[in-house]
């Protein structure tokens, strides 16, 4: 063999075989997963409620019956028409400050959402702290509809003139 071949010939060499991955021996089964701990269960739930407590402790201090706080209801200054949520943030302003009746003259929607989720927070946190899995929002399609209807109905009725005490 030349120089040459043996350069060839090395170089078709086939690679060392890597070492099998870990110690040899019997397969031991994955660790269980560990439990969560009670501080991380009631993380979400708290910092979702502390996060909607700042909220509502903003719009309780800084009022929004003063124009230049907060942006008008895109829908109202282009029509005139009342949506839904036209209110929420009076409503809000009103809950927050302990005044229900005027919070419910606002936006009574609004404040029905306000108790359902103080409702669903109160058993998100009690799921929490027994380690049980979130709550879940599981309605059939239906139940949406209906949803759906009873919000279109009330944005309906408040803009009408029978209905006027539905408005802000």
């Amino acid at each position: 063999m030349t120089g040459e071949n043996r350069r060839v010939d090395a170089s078709r060499t086939p690679p060392a075989p890597h070492p099998a991955p870990g110690p040899p021996g019997p397969a031991y089964p994955p660790p269980a997963p560990a439990r969560a701990s009670r501080a991380r269960n009631l993380a979400a739930p708290v910092l979702t409620l502390a996060g909607v407590a700042a909220a509502f402790a903003y719009v309780g201090a800084v009022d929004p019956n003063e124009p230049g706080h907060y942006p008008v209801c895109p829908l109202f200054r282009l029509t005139g028409i009342l949506c839904p949520g036209c209110g929420g943030l009076r409503s809000a302003h009103a809950f927050a400050r302990g005044d229900l009746l005027t919070a419910l003259g606002a936006n009574a929607a609004a404040v029905v959402g306000y108790v359902l989720f103080a409702a669903f927070t109160a058993v998100w946190l009690a799921r929490a702290w027994r380690g049980a899995p979130a709550p879940r929002i599981a309605l059939k399609p239906a139940y949406w509809w209906v949803f759906g209807a009873l919000m279109l109905t009330f944005a309906i009725v408040r803009n009408l003139p029978f209905g006027s005490a539905l408005a802000p």
